[in-house]
C-alpha cells in the first residue's frame, strides 16, 4: 500500500509504498475512501504530542471499506463503510474502563499516533473500535465528523443546557457543533482570529448570532464557551465572557500555556473542564443524529500525497471547514 508515514516529529511526512497491513484476531482491514485532517494530526507532527509510535501513519478521521476480516469479527462485515475514529483500543479493566469513562483508560491505544492511522490507502482498525456508517452522505462530507464531530459533540454536552454558547476557534469541529446548536435553537457565538472577516461570514453563514474577534467581547454574557483552538490565552478570555455560574470548556488534546489571571473572572462559580479523546457511546450517539441535523460539513480535498500541504494550510488556516484526504484509485496514486 502507499502512505504518508512520519519518522521524526517535525520534519515533513514521507510517501512511502509500505507492505499491506494484515488485520489480526478482532481486527479489521479497510480500504481508505478518505481521511480527515485533524489539528491532533498537526499536534503530531509537530512533536506537541510527545510518544507517537514511530514511523507513524496519522489519521484518525477514516472513512473507509472493509476488504478483510480477522478471526473472531462477527458484528462487521466485508464490504461494510465504516469509521474509524481517534481511540482505536482500551484495555477493558483499569478502574476508568470499569467505571464508563473508557476515553480516560490507562493503558489506550490512539490511531495515527500509537497505531497507524488512514494517511494511506490501507489501515487496520480494531473492530469493536469502528462505527458502521452506513450509505448516507459521501465519504468526504463524513471524515470530519469522526473527529472534529466527535470532540464537539463531547464538548457540547459537557455545556449541559446553556442556550447562549461560544465558540473559539472557528474550524472544522466548530462549522459542525454551530450546526448541532442551530438545531437545538441555541444561539452561537463564534471567536474567530482578530480581523478574520472571512471566517465570521462563514459562522454568520451557518447560524451564529454573533461572530467577532477572540479579543473582542459579545454583546451579552454567555453560558459557556467551548475553545477549539490550542490557545492558552483563550482561557481566561473566555471565562470574562461568562455569566456567574458559567462554563468554559478545553476541548482539544494541547493547548500552549495558559496566563495567570485575576481570580474575580472565575468567581461565582464559574468552572474551567477539559475533554480527553472519546467514548464509543459518543460515536454511537452523535452519528445517530448526526443525519436527522443534515449536518452539512464544509471540506477542501487534497490527494493523500499531498498530506504535507493539507497540514501546513491547518496551520495557516488557509481554509474553512475541514481538510480531508482522497487516496486515489492505485494506478493513479503516483499521477
Amino acid at each position: 500500500m502507499f502512505a504518508m508515514r512520519l519518522h521524526q516529529p517535525k520534519t515533513p511526512l514521507q510517501w512511502e509504498e509500505v507492505p499491506d497491513p494484515v488485520p489480526g484476531p478482532g481486527e479489521i482491514r479497510v480500504k481508505v475512501l478518505a481521511c480527515g485532517v485533524c489539528r491532533t494530526d498537526l499536534h503530531v507532527v509537530d512533536g506537541d504530542l510527545t510518544h507517537p509510535k514511530l514511523p507513524i501513519i496519522p489519521g484518525h478521521e477514516i472513512v473507509g471499506r472493509i476488504d478483510q476480516i480477522g478471526s473472531g469479527v462477527t458484528s462487521l462485515s466485508v464490504g461494510q463503510r465504516v469509521g474509524i475514529p481517534w481511540l482505536g483500543h482500551t484495555c477493558g479493566h483499569c478502574f476508568y474502563c470499569s467505571d464508563h469513562h473508557e476515553n480516560l483508560c490507562d493503558h489506550p491505544v490512539f490511531t495515527g499516533y500509537t497505531r497507524d492511522g488512514g494517511y494511506a490507502t490501507m489501515a487496520v482498525a480494531d473492530a469493536r473500535f469502528a462505527f458502521p456508517l452506513g450509505e448516507e452522505g459521501s465519504d468526504v462530507e463524513v471524515a470530519p465528523l469522526l473527529c472534529a464531530g466527535l470532540i464537539g459533540w463531547r464538548s457540547l454536552v459537557k455545556t449541559g443546557n446553556a442556550q447562549k454558547v461560544g465558540l473559539y476557534g472557528f474550524g472544522a469541529a466548530a462549522h459542525i457543533i454551530a450546526q448541532v446548536l442551530v438545531w437545538q435553537k441555541k444561539q452561537v457565538y463564534a471567536f474567530t482570529r482578530p480581523g478574520d472577516a472571512k471566517t465570521q461570514a462563514f459562522a454568520r453563514e451557518l447560524g451564529a448570532t454573533w461572530a467577532g474577534g477572540s479579543d473582542e467581547l459579545p454583546p451579552e454574557q454567555l453560558d459557556a464557551t467551548i475553545i477549539f483552538a490550542p490557545v492558552g490565552a483563550l482561557v481566561p478570555a473566555a471565562l470574562k465572557t461568562l455569566r456567574k455560574g458559567g462554563r468554559v470548556v478545553c476541548a482539544g488534546i494541547h493547548m500552549s500555556e495558559i496566563p495567570a489571571f485575576s481570580y474575580d473572572i472565575l468567581w461565582e462559580e464559574r468552572e474551567i473542564v477539559s475533554v480527553a479523546n472519546l467514548t464509543r457511546q459518543d460515536g454511537l450517539d452523535f452519528l445517530s443524529i448526526a443525519p436527522k441535523i443534515g449536518i452539512h460539513t464544509t471540506t477542501t480535498t487534497y490527494a493523500l500525497k499531498d498530506a504535507n500541504k493539507a497540514l501546513d494550510d491547518l496551520r495557516h488556516g488557509r481554509f474553512d471547514g475541514a481538510a480531508v484526504l482522497v487516496p486515489y484509485h492505485y494506478s493513479c496514486i503516483l499521477c
